[in-house]
């Protein structure tokens, strides 16, 4: 199955919210797991991302009068979209990312299961509510939900298409109009994604795609609209925290992690280590929420350690756009580097590679073996820096109380995975770790794809929350309407308002004894 054609790449590229686009200048996009060029993108300006700001604050205006009933039916046939087209946008993450095409599918469920829950959820999470009043019967008291208006989203290259729409989803469910800035490796992913928005029925002024640099259009971004979401880099996370600090705008960010898993003396071993080929190499381990260190009870850590290790080195490395549990490429040369560097100086200094270590470029420019550790102390360099790539570190420890104090042992905190004899000893355990997400016989998935439940990270790992009902009423300015009927606070026009004063605080003492006062 080969990467998408020409004629691909040339109708997406037609989406792009930059005027005269044709004209303009270009940049390459690459497939990663060759390096061949397979297509230009034209190089947005500030300019051009503050036009698109302003025809999406115009559209956001009439988009903010269709009930909410209305907009989420384009989102039920985004959804019917999404998974009819999925083979389609498979090969379009694999040509721009290099994952695998299984890793590739996850992104595509996510995207339709998040159009669905939003959709079906939106109505009930946005209708006026009635709440208690000052006063009973003579307070009536309502909280609204209105828009933020323009949402600016700057995305990353990892999961360039989820990252992309599932965090518009309820922004524009919510009524706010979106301007995105994806990644430069990945622009196509995005445009991918915004035409069958488009098609479903989405007015395309309500999710604009500039591509460009971060520096450019995301600063223009951060700069115009009302509200910034953004998947990334700590580093670049705090820049932009001030940035909209300074501009008293909200501000939404899922950052880097430095993710636990904790495996017990009871936990079934075989079970464990065959979900921790997913949890540590899922994406090529490119995933914010994949597993860097495991912590094993010193009783069972030679066998983890030994089954693991057999299981890592027998992983395949896939190269083609065919189904299959293998994992793919790195995204970039910088990526490689990284992770060599890492295991480079762990060695160095006394450590032990138990399974890959090594660079594949007999498979294609971008591949790296997926790589277990053992012997990692405080000095390496990975012990507590993110690598973000195939890469994982096993640490014994002698109980579990020294594997949640490792575990916590990080400024990062988003998620953790925990392998226990029982369900509720792992809940436990998974309870005391400090992470926005902790799954209990599983590496990610079950708290990310539990799309009621809010996500996101602790310390340094991020701000705010996506998914649940956090992830779309985020989008919104909460508004509290009260109506004082029949007698204001002046008191009754008969009553000299010194009595109605005096009388005000046995008013509030006898409010204590009428149930939900």
């Amino acid at each position: 199955m080969p990467a998408p054609s020409a004629e691909t790449f040339a109708r997406l590229a037609k989406l792009v919210a930059i005027p005269d686009a044709a004209n303009r200048e270009t940049r390459p996009v690459t497939e990663t797991f060759t390096g061949r060029e397979l297509a230009t993108i034209p190089v947005g300006t500030a300019e051009d991302a503050v036009a698109a700001v302003e025809r999406a604050r115009a559209a956001q205006k009439e988009w903010a009068k269709v009930p909410v009933a209305e907009r989420v039916k384009i989102f039920h046939r985004y959804h019917d979209l999404v998974l009819s087209r999925r083979d389609s946008l498979l090969d379009l993450a694999q040509a721009e990312t290099g994952k695998s095409r299984a890793a590739a599918l996850e992104e595509v469920l996510d995207i339709a299961m998040t159009a669905r829950y939003y959709a079906r959820n939106a109505v009930k999470l946005l209708q006026k509510k009635s709440v208690q009043g000052l006063f009973p019967a003579l307070t009536k008291t309502s909280v609204n939900y209105r828009p933020k208006g323009v949402v600016g989203m700057i995305t990353p290259w990892n999961y360039p298409m989820t990252l992309a729409v599932s965090d518009a989803i309820p922004a524009i469910i919510a009524g706010n109009a979106v301007v995105i800035k994806p990644d430069s490796q990945t622009p196509y992913c995005a445009l991918g994604v915004a035409e069958l928005l488009y098609e479903a029925g989405l007015p395309k002024d309500l999710f604009a795609v500039v591509p460009g640099p971060g520096s450019v259009v995301g600063t223009a971004l951060v700069e115009s609209t009302d509200y910034i979401m953004f998947t990334g880099s700590t580093a670049t996370g705090r820049l932009l925290a001030e940035q909209c600090g300074r501009r008293l705008i909200g501000f939404s960010a899922e950052l880097g992690g430095k993710n636990p898993m904790v495996v017990t003396k009871g936990a079934n071993l075989n079970h464990v280590t065959e979900a921790a080929l997913r949890a540590c190499f899922s994406n090529s381990g490119q995933l914010c929420i994949s597993i860097e260190r495991i912590y094993v009870e010193e009783a069972v850590a030679d066998d983890f350690v030994k089954t693991f290790g057999e299981k890592v080195s027998n992983l395949a490395l896939s190269n083609d756009y065919t189904i299959s549990s293998a994992m793919g490429s790195l995204i970039s040369e910088s990526q490689v580097q990284n992770v060599q560097a890492h295991v480079d100086d762990a060695v160095a200094k006394g450590a032990t590679v138990v399974a890959g270590g090594t660079a594949r470029p007999d498979l294609g420019p971008l591949f790296f073996e997926p790589t277990v550790l053992t012997g990692v102390t405080p000095d390496m360099d990975v012990f507590r820096a993110e690598t973000f790539g195939p890469l994982v570190s096993i640490y014994p420890v002698k109980d579990v109380e020294e594997a949640i104090e490792m575990a916590n042992d990080t400024e990062y905190g988003l998620n953790a995975s925990v392998w226990a004899s029982s369900d509720s000893e792992g809940e436990k355990i998974a309870e005391r770790i400090n992470t926005g997400t902790a799954n209990v016989n599983e590496g990610y998935g079950p708290a990310w794809g539990s799309l009621g439940a809010p996500m996101g990270g602790m310390g340094v790992s991020g701000m705010g929350r996506r998914h649940g009902p956090e992830g779309l009423l985020k989008y919104t300015e909460p508004q509290t309407v009260a109506v004082q009927r029949i007698l204001d606070l002046g008191g009754p026009s008969w009553l000299d308002s010194k009595y109605f004063s005096q009388a005000l605080p046995y008013g509030v003492k006898v409010m204590k004894y009428i149930p939900g006062r």
